[in-house]
């Protein structure tokens, strides 16, 4: 078995040459919190070791955050730095990678003026909008992963003694992203064939609809004419692969816009913002979010769907098995990086112009024109379990298995 500076190591590698798949003479972005400066200072070492020009970190401190939320003037949440959007925009126009290690507490804001959320989440949106449309290109190589902090171990291992905590979360992530395993890049090869088998499958039979039905759950939403499936590896705009979610276990979509209709129950808390949501149903009509419950952070669910018009649409549509790994592992991250590769999950706002046939050259009209959603945010939720049927219906009203009881019908 691995010791747990091999499996380390194991990570810090894919993360650079399967999750950026740096190449050399490229500059890589880091943003990471202190509370794991001594993993992204191995991820450092690995990058120059594979050719990396220049990495930049930006670091943030949970504890810094906290208090900036409780105690600075309510109107300094309505503005954003204009020299960090000049330098996300100016290193992606030079083809920089971008890799965030998530790893703030889930609850890290709660009891916080959810209006303070609010604004910030909005301020930001809009200050970097230029650059997520870069990103939801694909204009650049791009990952996300994950790392333990104390306070977000705690909320997943609660019955642990503290000690074990943090040693407990790590292994959990290691399993997750495959880096417990003898040769973890070639895994993650015959990973990302697995699910292009699944992709393929869909962009061959372009069903004009899903029916989804399971407990509380009754949604039905139509798909672009132009859609395409996508899972697992990228392409970036200079023809790089890359993995944009480490772990990723699903394949997904974009809906159109104005196709969605019926109800949907959560399964799983969400947590945005540093604040948990949870237990909650939301109601589209023509695509709209016209109605939302939650038995917690309601006013939160509220905020986020008023960051602009766009926040009230879907924007992707995406598919996991009940039984992936991080499912079958029994434990609920209060993470989505992980919590929505157990679930089928939908995402509220912006689409993702690559799951448009030949929206990477589309500009924000023409993606629009073809059904697309755009907006300041993009915030997955989780409504998968094992109780979930999906149909796929083609254009002449064929109704096909795609899942039963949670997992594939094909």
């Amino acid at each position: 078995m691995n010791t747990f500076e091999q499996q380390l190591q194991n990570y810090a590698e894919l993360a650079v040459k399967v999750g950026v798949n740096i190449q050399p003479n490229q500059n890589l972005f880091i943003s990471a919190s202190t509370d794991v400066r001594e993993f992204v200072r191995i991820i450092v070492e690995k990058a120059y070791a594979a050719g990396a020009r220049q990495v930049f970190v930006d670091w943030s401190d949970d504890v810094i955050s906290r208090i900036r939320y409780e105690q600075a003037p309510s109107d300094s949440f309505t503005e954003f730095p204009s020299w960090k959007i000049a330098e996300r925009e100016e290193l992606a126009k030079k083809g920089t990678a971008f890799m965030s290690i998530v790893s703030q507490s889930p609850d890290l804001f709660k009891n916080v003026d959810p209006s303070r959320i609010r604004d910030a989440q909005k301020a930001s949106g809009q200050a970097l909008d230029g650059f997520r449309q870069m990103m939801q290109a694909d204009k650049f190589s791009w990952t996300v992963i994950a790392a333990p902090s104390a306070d977000w171990a705690s909320l997943v291992f609660p019955d642990l003694p503290e000690a074990e905590q943090i040693p407990a979360l790590w292994n959990a992530i290691f399993k997750a992203v495959r880096a417990n395993t003898s040769n973890p890049v070639e895994e993650w090869k015959q990973h990302d064939q697995k699910l292009h088998e699944k992709v393929d499958y869909l962009n061959s039979k372009h069903y004009h609809k899903l029916h989804y039905t399971a407990p509380g759950t009754d949604l039905t939403i139509e798909l672009p004419e132009k859609h395409t499936w996508c899972g697992a590896g990228s392409v970036n705009a200079d023809g790089a692969t890359f993995m944009a979610n480490m772990p990723t276990e699903e394949v997904f979509t974009a809906p159109l816009k104005t196709g969605v209709n019926g109800v949907v129950s959560s399964t799983k808390p969400l947590s945005y913002g540093g604040t948990i949501i949870d237990d909650f149903k939301i109601t589209f009509k023509d695509g709209r979010i016209t109605d939302i419950v939650a038995g917690q952070g309601q006013d939160v669910l509220e905020n986020m769907i008023e960051a602009d018009d766009g926040a009230k649409y879907l924007g992707e549509v995406a598919l996991v098995p009940h039984e992936s790994p991080i499912s079958a592992s029994g434990l609920l991250f209060y993470n989505t990086l992980f919590d929505e590769n157990a679930s089928n999950h939908l995402a509220i706002g912006s689409a993702y112009a690559f799951n448009l046939d030949g929206g990477k050259e589309m500009d924000r009209k023409e993606l629009e024109k073809n059904g697309l959603n755009q907006s300041i945010t993009h915030v997955d939720f989780m409504i998968g379990s094992g109780e979930m049927n999906i149909d796929g219906v083609l254009t002449d009203g064929t109704v096909e298995p795609l899942f039963r009881n949670g997992t594939w019908a094909f």
